[in-house]
């Protein structure tokens, strides 16, 4: 049903999903979503991934997930973490990729503003998990979610954390991926 539904709206509001690669390259990764301007991003990323029928979860405050609407939260793949308290979020996600098989939302740039430099978090739950990096990204000018590109985790094993985010700001260069609010996006992200 969900699936009906996410292309039903996406052709209403007349956006489309791309994949660059293979949609198995969904089933179990990092997601790395950028630019990360507007909170529409969210609602379009997990669209599109009900279209293609994948399992996806975002790390949210657990206040979303303790709230009277948390069961909806949950539901749409929210996982509360207690950001008051000190978390190895890293081995929490490594072990939560023991568990299940999903891909996990990260936005390394960790906020709506501009950034100079990317945070690190990403790469590090990758390599934890062993589960590869794969990209992704609202496109508003062409209309498009891009997503699909994926960086396999025996690369990250064997390449410089310099190598890989070149290739990831490479990445989004190449499709000149344009967010919803352009002046908040530094495409030279280390």
């Amino acid at each position: 049903m969900k699936k009906i539904l996410a292309k039903i709206i996406l052709k209403i509001i007349g956006w489309k999903v791309v994949l660059q690669g293979d949609a198995s390259n969904l089933d179990r990764c990092i997601l790395v979503v950028a630019p990360h301007t507007h909170n529409s991003e969210y609602l379009l990323g997990n669209l599109a991934y009900w279209t293609l029928g994948k399992k996806l979860k975002i790390i949210i405050k657990d206040a979303h997930t303790k709230a009277w609407y948390g069961s909806i939260v949950k539901s749409i793949g929210g996982i509360g973490i207690d950001r008051s308290q000190k978390n190895d979020l890293i081995n929490f996600v490594a072990n939560e990729f023991k568990k299940d098989d999903f891909s996990l939302v990260i936005t390394p740039e960790g906020t709506r503003s501009r950034v100079e430099k990317w945070r690190k978090g990403f790469y590090n739950m990758a390599l934890a998990a062993k589960v590869p990096i794969v990209l992704a990204g609202g496109d508003y000018k062409r209309k498009t979610i891009n997503l699909g590109y994926k960086i396999p985790y025996e690369k990250l094993e064997t390449h410089t954390y310099e190598e890989i985010m070149q290739e990831i700001q490479d990445f989004y260069i190449k499709y000149d991926i344009t967010p919803k609010i352009p002046e908040n996006w530094n495409p030279q992200i280390y």
